[in-house]
């Protein structure tokens, strides 16, 4: 039986494309600007045609034609749009980028020329209240797509971190109703997976002179600090000497995940572009004096221990941040293959 196929769009390290592989996609081809993660999709997947260009200069009838697709032959275009922008830090704070958060329309562009069985669009929560998001789906019901939009919480399906997103599923054509819940849909594949659990098995798994087992060098004001963070705890429980001047204007509502231990018997928090940095949330190892490394960190989004990172420490922490988890990837690949009745 033939594969079915996919395209990655924004596609970063290629978290999506290792979990879609996973999950039996034969992924054709990805789209990445960022020379890092470009680099480190090209390494891990050579078998994917890689355009490392920005997306709004790519024609999509050229994709097309250049992976010798006809129009309605790829099963599934995933796409997942820069999130900061959407993100509740960003709102919160008066720093959306109207710019970047434009590129979510493009999706519509490759859709038109590709015309896929199925669009598959991940984001952070924030995205649902932006009117992008109900253009795109209007524009892809002018298509003949009938689409949905879920909340979906990747812990819930054995990735080791807490992390809510959003995401849009549409298919094209008369097929049998969408999910109402796409969780639902996959409910054979929850499971949860402790910090402990991950952090066991890279332990059993990990490589010999692993390039990626290396954690943010702190100062030795920093280090003192870390040292005083209890099992658990995080920067309210520091003592008055090694408070933050900056921690005490903010008061008890906001930073308050800064300098906080991951806890070992549950998922950490979301990983973010400072995933290995102290200082930017509950990053702190839940029993070492320092932040975890770059594999922990690849490991809370299910990378497997031997996936390659290609860039310098602050390339390879944002590529990781920035990434779909592969287990999450994974499960939402098998959640399309049902929902189009192949799986």
């Amino acid at each position: 039986m033939t594969k079915p196929t996919a395209i990655d769009l924004f596609a970063g390290a290629g978290g999506a494309t290792q979990g879609l592989a996973g999950a039996g996609f034969s992924v054709l081809a990805a789209v990445e600007i960022d020379p890092g993660a470009a680099a480190t999709h090209a390494k891990n997947h050579p078998g994917s045609h890689l355009w490392e260009t920005d997306i709004r200069s790519l024609q999509a009838s050229k994709m097309r034609k250049q992976l010798d697709l006809a129009p309605g032959e790829l099963t599934l275009l995933k796409t997942c749009p820069p999130c900061q922008g959407f993100s509740s830090l960003a709102s919160g704070n008066g720093l959306t980028d109207h710019e970047r958060n434009d590129l979510v329309v493009h999706t519509v562009r490759f859709v038109r020329a590709l015309m896929p069985q199925a669009v598959l669009l991940e984001n952070v929560p924030g995205l649902g209240k932006d009117a992008r998001l109900q253009f795109v789906r209007d524009s892809l019901h002018s298509l003949g797509y009938t689409s949905m939009v879920y909340r979906f919480e990747a812990s819930d399906f054995a990735v080791p971190q807490r992390r809510r997103r959003l995401i849009m599923l549409a298919v094209r054509g008369k097929r049998r109703p969408l999910p109402q819940d796409i969780s639902n849909s996959v409910s054979d594949l929850r499971g949860s997976v402790s910090v402990r659990d991950a952090f066991s098995g890279l332990e059993v798994a990990r490589r010999v002179n692993d390039p990626l087992d290396r954690y943010r060098i702190s100062s030795d004001k920093v280090r003192r600090r870390i040292e005083a963070i209890p099992v658990g705890g995080g920067r309210f429980d520091l003592p008055e000497e090694h408070q933050l001047d900056c921690h005490k204007r903010l008061g008890a509502k906001n930073a308050t995940a800064s300098y906080g231990r991951i806890k070992w018997d549950g998922p950490a928090s979301t990983m973010t572009t400072r995933c290995t940095t102290p200082a930017c949330g509950t990053f702190v190892h839940p029993e070492e004096h320092r932040g975890i490394t770059l594999r922990e960190a690849a490991t809370l989004q299910t990378f497997p221990p031997d996936y390659d990172f290609e860039g310098d420490y602050g390339s390879i922490e944002r590529q990781i941040g920035n990434a779909v988890p592969v287990r999450m990837a994974t499960v939402l690949g098998v959640a399309v293959q049902r929902t189009l009745n192949l799986a």
